[in-house]
């Protein structure tokens, strides 16, 4: 997309001020930048992160996809409220211990629709899960 996320300090805390007791919190996410077309969110990996054979769970990689890709939909769209009404995703390689980077852009919109694409990656920056997901305007 053309047009840039303006990067904005208040809209920044209030993110986090809402994400506060939420799914969100509960996982340990981050906000961790806004710029230029691309929201990055991070996690720490914890234990409890993990599934039984040591990598991260398939369904945090999902989530912070969902939600990195879900707070670019809303900074496009500021204002407006909006669901996820479709995630395809694949599991490239696995993620372990460390710090995991979700980022997201999107790449197309409609009047009702948005069409945004992410990755999450480990801090060398190896791709371990890509996806892409549909927000639908309520």
């Amino acid at each position: 997309m053309s047009e840039e996320i303006q990067f904005d300090p208040a809209m920044f805390k209030h993110l986090e001020d809402r994400a506060k007791g939420t799914f969100w919190d509960f996982l340990g996410c981050k906000l961790h930048s806004l710029e230029s077309n691309k929201v990055v969110i991070s996690l720490e990996i914890k234990p409890h992160h993990l599934n039984p054979i040591g990598i991260v769970h398939g369904g945090v990689s999902t989530t912070m996809l969902d939600n990195a890709m879900g707070i670019s939909a809303l900074l496009t769209r500021p204002g407006e409220k909006m669901v996820t009404s479709n995630l395809n995703v694949h599991f490239v390689a696995p993620l372990k211990l460390g710090t995991i980077y979700a980022t997201a852009e999107v790449i197309h919109q409609s009047r009702k629709s948005l069409t945004v694409s992410g990755s999450v990656t480990d801090e060398q920056g190896q791709l371990g899960t890509y996806g892409t997901g549909s927000f639908r305007v309520i």
